[in-house]
């Protein structure tokens, strides 16, 4: 299959070290000037993870900093350009025109919907875009969210979803726009209380993830907050759990905090981060999708 990546940062090369190791031909596009080199490294710093060898991968990628030209004969378009409105909808156009009139056009956008981005496209184009949003890195991490504009046609949500399928995600079609989708909400509202826990002098940043990691991330990356809450009531399940605990949870509920990112509190949480973790991306990197592979293929294995 021909597959266009939008985008030569962390996202795109990503997906693409992914779809090479299935086999598929990619074309990565972006006007940065080092754009070779981008992928070059980025495709060999994240193919260890896959057990792939980086120089076959690269044999099955090309770079073009045009990018009509680079969509030009492609199956699958993947957008990843900057999170602004108006870039994107400049960016899905261009390809929406240049690619075959068939292609899959994926937005992988981590919060604009796909009805705003489709707002001034031809109609055929608008039919066939859709929100394909993955968690970092999507080299390894499953999921991928589909969510359907206004204007997308439904055989598109399918089409898309049997492509994400065939290279190993698990697309989770959500049933009605929201801003930033699911998981990056989760995200955000667990992060919002990390960052007010650590301005409070509860913990530290380093404190708190290491309260996340030996406790909610083993807990929900086997049961999720629902499966695990409903194993948590014993016997009753969520409804003796809800009965019994809900009105505690209600209460801290009162109590979450409401930080504000401003320059002190920016300051306070980076220096924290950077004192416990350094800015050696690369060995980070690496022990993040040495951990992240063996959890999942432990998960698959039980």
């Amino acid at each position: 299959m021909r597959i266009t990546e939008i985008g030569a940062g962390t996202i795109g090369v990503s997906w693409t070290v992914l779809h090479a190791a299935h086999g598929h031909e990619v074309v990565v596009t972006d006007p940065r000037p080092d754009l070779d080199e981008a992928v070059r490294d980025g495709v060999r710093r994240f193919a260890p993870a896959l057990g792939a060898d980086p120089d076959e991968l690269l044999g099955r990628v090309r770079t073009e900093p045009d990018l009509a030209a680079a969509v030009g004969n492609a199956e699958i378009v993947q957008e990843q350009g900057p999170e602004r409105l108006a870039v994107k909808q400049d960016i899905v156009m261009t390809a929406g025109a240049a690619a075959p009139a068939d292609a899959l056009l994926l937005t992988s956008t981590s919060g604009i919907v796909a009805s705003d981005i489709a707002a001034e496209l031809d109609a055929d184009v608008a039919a066939r875009l859709v929100v394909a949003h993955p968690f970092n890195p999507p080299h390894l991490l499953p999921l991928v969210e589909l969510v359907a504009g206004d204007r997308t046609a439904p055989a598109t949500v399918e089409r898309a979803a049997a492509f994400l399928r065939s290279v190993g995600r698990d697309p989770v079609v959500e049933h009605r726009e929201v801003s930033g989708f699911v998981a990056n909400r989760l995200q955000s509202a667990l992060f919002r209380e990390a960052v007010s826990l650590v301005r409070r002098g509860v913990v530290s940043p380093e404190e708190l993830d290491r309260v996340v990691t030996g406790s909610l991330g083993p807990r929900w990356a086997t049961g999720g907050p629902f499966l695990s809450f409903h194993l948590g009531g014993g016997p009753g399940g969520l409804r003796h759990l809800l009965t019994h605990l809900g009105p505690g949870m209600s209460r801290r509920w009162a109590d979450l905090g409401n930080p504000t990112l401003d320059d002190e509190t920016v300051e306070a949480l980076v220096t924290g981060t950077e004192s416990a973790y350094g800015n050696d991306y690369d060995a980070l990197t690496a022990h993040r999708d040495r951990a992240q592979a063996a959890v999942l293929s432990a998960r698959e294995d039980a």
